[in-house]
């Protein structure tokens, strides 16, 4: 019995020539489009396809696919293939990193830069991001910079924070449409709370920062988010809202979000390094949230 896929095209122009290399390589790799869409979006336009593929294993259909698709030379698009058991389902599970991901900033580096500390900073921001640190060790080096700062900094900081392209749009149509909704984050609880109520996300987690007489300490109180846990929460999220992992997205920009990815139906680069974007499943390549509500089909 044949097995089912859906993928979706989309940029801020899609050529027609770039459009039918892909349908080319469908049928090339044993795909038959059963229907096609196009539809307009804020800052992008995509393509929808539903495809019947060869052999009833549709995890191996949709592996084969993506790497036919990954070797293609397409202008000015980009392609994901996603499994049906997300982009049909009736309640998807979305996760998100926080910072360079649901916001626009890296908060460290803002509070960095009221300790005077934040080119050092930014500059083990990146290793870590690129997979070149431990983020664990990483990240006590740089709250350690933060030492004596006063508690209203965070305030501050707080205020300054710029929401993605498109951030308030994916939340607010997901869970309108009856979706789950979170965010987990290498940052800090004292900034992703407000914004997590704000928004109203259903789930959300981060590292606390440690405040002494009204001063950070330049220490996190617990055991860090990382890698691992951001893939824990998935699942022990996931399974508390009653969704099934095949209905599951995350989406991240750094090394420390490749687990989560990893653990998803769908794992997506959201304008990552190189690295992240070779292991996701899918990549966001413009600046602009609302590619993730066309990919989960909603």
């Amino acid at each position: 019995m044949p097995s089912s896929c859906t993928a979706v095209s989309y940029g801020q122009t899609l050529p027609q020539e770039s459009l039918a290399v892909i349908r080319a390589l469908f049928t090339a790799n044993g795909a038959t489009v059963l229907a096609e869409s196009s539809a307009q979006h804020p800052g992008f336009d995509a393509v929808t396809f539903s495809l019947e593929m060869a052999g009833d294993d549709e995890h191996d259909a949709v592996s084969r696919l993506r790497t036919a698709l990954a070797d293609a030379v397409l202008e000015n698009l980009d392609i994901a293939v996603v499994p049906d058991s997300l982009h049909h389902a009736a309640r998807k599970f979305i996760i998100m990193d926080v910072d360079s991901t649901l916001i626009q900033q890296e908060v460290i580096e803002l509070l960095a830069a009221h300790a005077g500390k934040e080119a050092e900073v930014a500059e083990v921001t990146e290793a870590a991001m690129r997979g070149e640190m431990d983020f664990a060790q990483s990240l006590h080096h740089r709250v350690s910079t933060l030492a004596g700062l006063p508690e209203s900094v965070l305030a501050e900081v707080e205020a300054s924070i710029r929401l993605s392209v498109g951030a308030e749009r994916l939340v607010a149509r997901a869970k309108a449409s009856g979706h789950t909704v979170a965010a987990v984050s290498g940052g800090f609880s004292q900034i992703l709370a407000p914004l997590a109520a704000r928004l109203g996300l259903d789930f959300a987690l981060a590292n606390d920062l440690e405040i002494v007489d009204g001063h950070l300490t330049g220490k996190v109180c617990g055991d860090v988010v990382d890698r691992a846990t951001k893939a824990r929460v998935l699942r022990t999220w996931s399974a508390e809202a009653g969704i099934d992992v095949g209905a599951t997205m995350a989406i991240g920009d750094g090394a420390n979000d490749l687990d989560m990815m990893a653990a998803a139906a769908l794992g997506v680069a959201f304008n990552a390094k190189p690295a992240v974007r070779a292991a996701a499943d899918a990549q966001i390549n413009l600046p602009n949230l609302d590619v993730a509500l066309a990919l989960a089909g909603i």
